[in-house]
Formats: structure tokens, C-alpha cells, sequence
């Protein structure tokens, strides 16, 4: 998810905007797009709702794209070079969560990539990036991709999300390929007679899809979906708690060009062999700092009382000292109080340690919390 677009810009509608209107969606402006922030329901009981059952998001103002060449080998081997995910080695069908980074090694986007689970697909990549930062990501690739490797927006396909713990049961009475899917993998499926591209991901901690599907068949789709009994319509201001307590970032606040994948606790994107051969722009600064230690850190904060930590709130040490900063803040209704994340000096980034939030000229007490601060519920397929 991307931060706001200006609200005095000509905004986009998404396929699905005259369902919004419909369902009664409080409209805004969101990544120059018109999105729904809340329907009728109210942010609370959205996010209790998919928490319990399972909510529908509209997140088709996300960039969706191919990267296409000879073979997954040249592909792969070309995105590697602007990203520091494990590419090469992901298997048909499998996505990977990965970030675009400057020649500092800066946050540019963070991103989904998948590779199909068909042979036919071979050397053909598909890439879901932030809404907000779609056309400066497409200007990117597109200059630093080899010849042999092209970049193909895709401008005709929505995108939608279902979240929560009943939701392979709801997506699986129209598509069933769905349940048999694990966490972290995609196929080519029908929904109800209705061509798609499903992946077993999400942005809420909770298990869930995102399917693609065809601009023209959204609608549709989404109808579908709500015509079940567990299923609610949900806007950003619960898919922004949602990501709060699942402990993920939010691009432009959480992570942005200046914070590395090592300052923001993301290491786990980078395989064993990314992390020591490099070759991914800021490489260098990156290996410097998981040998040494970032001097700051992402860490979860857990402020006491009832009183929600905002964006950009000082964090202070027990000396007063100015510490960091809050990244994102605000009440986590499955937490059961005020929840935040930001970036404070490494030396303090210890879970437990106390901190303090100046609000206002006031120091209020809070301490470092591990993330997640709900457990995360995603569906992973047992072995044998």
C-alpha cells in the first residue's frame, strides 16, 4: 500500500468505483485514485469483520505489469539487478515480496512478483507495484532492463482482495482451485466461469487472495462475493489497522528512499545468496550494515494508556534525548489499544525497552513491542 495522492488532482476511478457508490463508500482521494475509505459499516466493525469472517478489498489502483524475455533464467537474472529478492530460484507458481532500490540502496517501491505455474509462461514475470509509485517504477525498469528483457503495463485488469479466516471456504464455492493453493502461490483459475489469476497472499496478516481478473468482468466478480453471508465491502481506513497489527509497512511512511531493507527489519526478503553475492543497487551499504548493525532500526511501539501514537510523534530515551520517530501509528481494535511502528537508534531497539512519545511537549511512556501485535494467520500447506 502507497501514501496519498493530492486531493486537487484529476483522480482515477478504479472498474469497481460505481459498486463503491452503490455500497455507499465514503470516497477520497488515495494515490491519484478515488477510493473508498469506509462504507456504512465504519472502519471498526470492517476490521473486527475481517478479523472474524472475511472482507473484500478493491485494490485495483495497484500497478500490475509483466516482465517478459527469452527464459525465466534472463528474466530473472535482469530484475535481480534492481531488486535483492531470490528471483532466479523461485519455483513455477511461487510469489516473492521483494523492494526496487536506489544506488544507495534506498527504498524506491516495495513489490509482489510471481511466475506462473504454467511452462508455457516461461521467461514471463508478473509484477504487482504501489499505486503511488507505479509510473516512476515503470520509468525505472524500463531504463534499466536489458534489451532482451521487456517491461508490459497492464491497464486492462482489476484487482481485488479477500481477506480473512473464511475465506478459502467463501472463494472456494466458485473457484477450487483456491483452497488447494498455499501461502505464497498463484495459479491460472476460473471464478464462477470467469477467467482469473489467483495468488494465496494479502496485506492483513490474515489468510486470503488476490485475484486479477479483466476490467470488464470486476464487477461482476465482486458481486459474487458479496452475495455471501461472511463477506463485507472494506475501505482503506481498515486495510490501514489491519496492516498496523500485522506489522507491515506502509510505502512513503513506514519505508521510502532514504530507509534500507536492513533498517527496516525486512532482511528476511533476501536469501542467503543475495545477501552475500549482492549485484542489486546498494549492495555495498546493504552487506555494511547486516555485518555491523543498522544505526537505526524498525520496531514495533506499544504506548501505554489508551492514546494513539501518530505519524511523525518524537520518540525520546529516558534522558530525553530524541531518539527516532513514529512511522505509523493509531488503535488496533483486535489489539485492544494503541498500536505504532517506527524507526528509533539501534541501541534502543531491543523489545521491552522503554520509551518516550513527546505529544505535544509531553512525554508519554511507551515501550518497544515485537511485531506482529496480532499473530499472523496466513495458510501454510503441511508435509509429509
Amino acid at each position: 500500500m502507497s501514501q496519498e495522492a493530492d486531493a486537487n488532482q484529476t483522480l482515477k476511478r478504479t472498474p469497481l468505483h460505481g459498486l463503491h457508490n452503490e455500497l455507499g463508500g465514503k470516497m477520497v482521494a488515495f494515490a491519484g485514485y478515488e477510493m473508498p475509505v469506509q462504507y456504512p459499516l465504519g472502519v471498526l466493525k470492517e476490521h473486527l469483520h475481517t478479523r472474524a469472517k472475511a472482507g473484500l478489498f478493491d485494490v485495483s489502483h495497484m500497478g500490475q505489469a509483466f516482465l517478459t524475455g527469452p527464459d525465466h533464467e534472463t528474466v530473472a537474472a535482469a530484475l535481480e539487478t534492481l531488486v535483492p529478492g531470490e528471483i532466479a530460484k523461485l519455483g513455477p507458481g511461487r510469489l516473492r515480496y521483494t523492494m526496487l532500490l536506489n544506488e544507495d540502496g534506498g527504498i524506491l517501491d516495495d513489490l509482489m512478483v510471481t511466475r506462473s505455474v504454467s511452462a508455457g509462461d516461461d521467461g514471463r514475470l508478473m509484477l504487482v507495484v504501489n499505486a503511488a509509485c507505479k509510473t516512476a517504477d515503470y520509468a525505472h525498469m524500463q531504463a534499466k532492463l536489458p534489451g532482451k528483457v521487456k517491461l508490459e503495463p497492464v491497464e486492462d485488469r482489476a484487482l481485488l482482495a479477500i481477506q480473512g479466516p473464511a475465506a478459502a471456504a467463501v472463494v472456494g464455492q466458485w473457484c477450487p482451485k483456491a483452497p488447494e493453493l498455499g501461502f505464497m502461490t498463484a495459479t491460472s483459475a476460473e471464478f464462477d466461469g470467469i477467467d482469473c489469476h489467483i495468488s494465496r497472499c494479502g496485506y492483513t496478516g490474515e489468510d486470503g487472495f488476490e485475484i486479477s481478473v479483466a476490467a470488464a468482468r470486476a464487477d461482476q466478480l465482486a458481486r459474487t462475493l458479496l452475495s455471501h453471508v461472511d463477506v463485507e465491502a472494506i475501505g482503506l481506513g481498515a486495510r490501514d489497522s489491519l496492516r498496523l497489527e500485522a506489522g507491515l509497512c506502509l510505502y512513503g511512511h513506514d519505508i521510502d528512499e532514504t530507509t534500507s531493507p536492513v533498517e527496516a527489519d525486512l532482511v528476511w526478503s533476501m536469501s542467503k545468496r543475495r545477501r552475500a553475492e549482492g549485484g542489486f543497487p546498494g549492495a555495498e551499504r546493504i552487506q555494511r550494515e547486516l555485518s555491523d548493525g543498522p544505526g537505526r532500526l524498525r520496531v514495533g511501539i506499544q504506548p501505554e494508556g489508551k492514546a494513539p501514537a501518530r505519524e511523525g510523534t518524537e520518540i525520546a530515551g529516558a534522558d530525553g534525548t530524541i531518539i527516532g520517530v513514529v512511522t505509523s501509528g493509531g488503535f488496533g481494535p483486535s489489539a485492544g489499544g494503541p498500536v505504532a511502528m517506527g524507526y528509533v537508534q539501534s541501541a534502543h531497539g531491543a523489545p521491552g525497552a522503554s520509551i518516550n512519545l513527546l505529544v505535544r511537549g509531553s512525554a508519554r511512556p511507551a515501550r518497544v513491542a515485537e511485531m506482529p501485535f496480532v499473530p499472523h494467520r496466513y495458510f501454510r500447506k503441511k508435509t509429509v
